[in-house]
């Protein structure tokens, strides 16, 4: 399974990337706001999703906003 960013690269575990787009999050007030950088994520069972520490907390996030640094 491979993944990739929203610019084609392939992402593995323990990549960084950042946000191209201000993204809500579901259920709260708060924004990820564009180019929020993202350390060390986790590849997930999905290839459009992973998981990553965005503001001190785990969050999943779609591949089509992430850009690899």
């Amino acid at each position: 399974m491979e993944v990739k960013d929203s610019n084609g690269n392939i992402l593995s575990e323990g990549d960084s990337v950042t946000v191209i787009k201000d993204l809500k999050v579901r259920g709260t007030s708060t924004v990820i706001k564009r180019g929020t950088k993202v350390k060390n994520i986790r590849l997930t069972d999905d290839e459009d999703e992973v998981e990553g520490k965005v503001e001190g907390s785990v969050m999943v996030l779609r591949v089509e906003f992430l850009k690899k640094v």
